[in-house]
């Protein structure tokens, strides 16, 4: 089993779950022979669910936790309450050594909570943020950090580029990432206290390619693969990333429907029309993995299919393959070491 992925996943947790979340893993398993999912919940609800397919039982194990974190409670509170939720039995898998990953699309407070309380973060990480993969014209950027730590300093954001740049390079194949601070414009001297701080500090980081500013506009033509902010500037591109496509979608697909032309029209670029949104579609992606812990945590969506649960889990694979941790442990431990020599 050592080369096995092993990947602790909440059965229960997402606004589809059970049902999405089994059927994703179902999915994983069928693709790849080298991923084993753990499935984290109450077992006689899984077992329900599992018995609607066939699949390798040797690749699906069922974890038993009797316990659920619900979306509204509060994190810290239930990660310390609520022992035996498919959440903390997970992350304790990981851990434990029991699992390479886990994947969840519960609680986003309490899967950040529990990732830097159970799992740890890696010695000198003084944030772990996380990290979703954002459509662009030229592919992907990574967006870091979209939720985790809303009051960030500027060695944060240093940190976060660095360790978005690995992710980049390693994961995505991205040689010599380029590296953006989310801005209010081009000029250096604007933004606010924590961009202009920030940015001298990313100018003077010999080990990533730092462009500068990237404003908001810019973000979708895919002109900076790693974008750089704290974590509500970062929740507030994603959220309004994600709003904007789903309401395009739904006025290109009401225009053509207005009259018998359009819907001729339509039938004619629907192939082309397709595949352009499936290439804007961010489930295709996978989840956002929260970058800098002992293990790897990945988040989907609340609201996520069993496309997405299931792209999730295989790229647990590619991040364990890559060795992400060792190389983010090594590049921090070579800072510390540089800014002790210059000291």
């Amino acid at each position: 089993m050592s080369d096995m992925t092993r990947v602790a996943l909440d059965a229960m947790g997402g606004d589809n779950a059970p049902a999405e979340i089994i059927r994703g893993a179902v999915e994983a398993v069928a693709q790849r022979k080298d991923i084993q999912v753990l499935l984290t919940g109450r077992e006689d609800v899984i077992q329900k669910e599992l018995a609607q397919y066939t699949y390798p039982t040797d690749q699906i194990r069922i974890v038993n936790a009797a316990e659920i974190i619900e979306t509204a409670e509060p994190p810290v509170k239930a990660i310390r309450g609520k022992k035996d939720s498919s959440i903390v039995v997970a992350l304790k898998l990981v851990k434990n050594g029991e699992a390479d990953a886990f994947v969840s699309a519960g609680s986003t407070g309490a899967v950040l909570v529990g990732g830097q309380v159970l799992v740890g973060r890696i010695k000198g990480v003084e944030r772990p943020p996380l990290a979703p993969l954002l459509p662009t014209l030229k592919g992907v950027s990574l967006l870091i950090d979209c939720g985790a730590n809303v009051d960030a300093r500027p060695s944060h954001l240093v940190q976060f580029a660095k360790m978005g740049s690995i992710y980049m390079e390693s994961v995505l194949g991205k040689k010599n990432p380029t590296v953006g601070i989310v801005n209010i414009g081009a000029e250096e001297e604007k933004g606010n206290a924590l961009v202009k701080e920030t940015f001298p500090l990313l100018k003077a980081c010999s080990d990533i390619n730092f462009v500068g500013s990237v404003e908001a506009r810019e973000i979708p033509y895919g002109n900076v693969d790693v974008i750089v902010c704290e974590a509500f500037v970062g929740n507030v591109i994603l959220k309004l990333y994600e709003g904007v496509g789903g309401a395009l979608v739904k006025k290109i697909k009401n225009g053509m429907m207005a009259s018998l032309r359009s819907k001729i029209g339509a039938l004619l670029v629907k192939p082309a029309l397709k595949a352009t949104l499936k290439d804007f579609d961010s489930s295709e992606y996978g989840g956002a993995p929260m970058l800098g812990l002992k293990g790897l945590v990945v988040k989907t969506h609340g609201s996520s299919t069993s496309k997405e649960v299931c792209n999730s889990i295989i790229q647990c694979v590619t991040f364990k393959e890559q060795q992400i941790n060792e190389k983010i442990k090594a590049a921090i431990l070579e800072t510390q070491e540089e800014k002790s020599e210059n000291e």
